[in-house]
């Protein structure tokens, strides 16, 4: 946690909570509190964490009712901007395309390969004649990886410390000819939310990292090929493994500075941040 008697205030982190995480508890949160944007509306909880402002949000809504497709990426971020947040770290329920990733695999995620088809996925639409196109080379923010990568060593936690997600339109699973082919184009991941809310994070200047948890091996690649995944084993997998991913949340704020050094990592130097 930050010092007692830090100068420096310690600026504002969200986490945004995919399928099975729900650290609303954990962090004595209160809410949610609605906020409306221009993207529609978006409900937050507000907590603390030592002197830091800690924001949740989860990213289905509250009791899973809103399918990858239809989570209102534009409305979270916007929300999450305009309370002065200058940190997110997020969690992702993955299907691995790595058969030695096994469920409970947690991975700091690097890159992406995005198969999103009808998403609103992006702040800038021309609004004035301006066209603005944001790098995302290093999509994810190295400052923050490399905070999960340290605490998970602080912690005792395996952690893979890079792997690429392939992001679908969903809410349907892959085929296993599809799984197949990201496997063939570098894929090592496979989720439905990943993307947009990584590129929207990096237009507005916040610092996102993700965290992978495997809850099954893809399409085609279990012990029968033929074998189906359902919504209730993913779920049941991140409910086993929320304690250990907050332990890792908890651990990797504890880290962080109390503010950015602007310029210092290229979230702060992209879009209209």
């Amino acid at each position: 946690m930050v010092p007692a008697g830090s100068a420096a205030p310690a600026t504002p982190l969200a986490i945004i909570g995919g399928t099975g995480v729900d650290i609303v508890t954990e962090l004595k949160a209160q809410g949610p509190l609605p906020i409306d944007t221009p993207y529609g509306r978006a409900e937050v909880y507000s907590a603390r964490w030592g002197e830091r402002p800690v924001y949740f949000l989860s990213r289905h809504g509250a009791g899973h009712v809103l399918p990858p497709h239809r989570v209102p990426y534009r409305a979270n971020i916007w929300a999450l901007r305009h309370l002065g947040v200058e940190w997110i770290l997020a969690t992702n329920a993955c299907g691995s395309l790595r058969k030695e990733w096994l469920p409970g695999q947690l991975v700091v995620i690097d890159q992406f390969i995005d198969f999103t088809k009808n998403r609103p996925a992006t702040f800038f639409d021309g609004e004035g004649g301006k066209v603005i196109h944001t790098d995302v080379t290093e999509p994810y923010c190295p400052i923050l990886r490399k905070a999960l990568i340290a605490a998970a060593g602080a912690e005792g936690v395996s952690i893979a410390e890079s792997g690429c997600y392939v992001c679908t339109e969903g809410p349907r699973y892959e085929t296993a000819a599809e799984i197949r082919f990201f496997q063939s184009i570098g894929g090592d991941l496979v989720g439905m939310t990943g993307v947009p809310e990584v590129t929207l994070a990096r237009e507005v200047g916040i610092c996102y990292a993700a965290l992978g948890l495997v809850t099954n091996l893809a399409a085609g690649l279990g012990e029968s090929p033929c074998e189906p995944i359902s919504h209730q084993e993913v779920t049941r997998l991140m409910q086993k493994q929320g304690v250990v991913v907050w332990r890792l949340l908890r651990r990797t704020i504890d880290l962080l500075p109390p503010a950015r050094t602007v310029g210092r990592c290229p979230c702060t130097r992209s879009g209209c941040g």
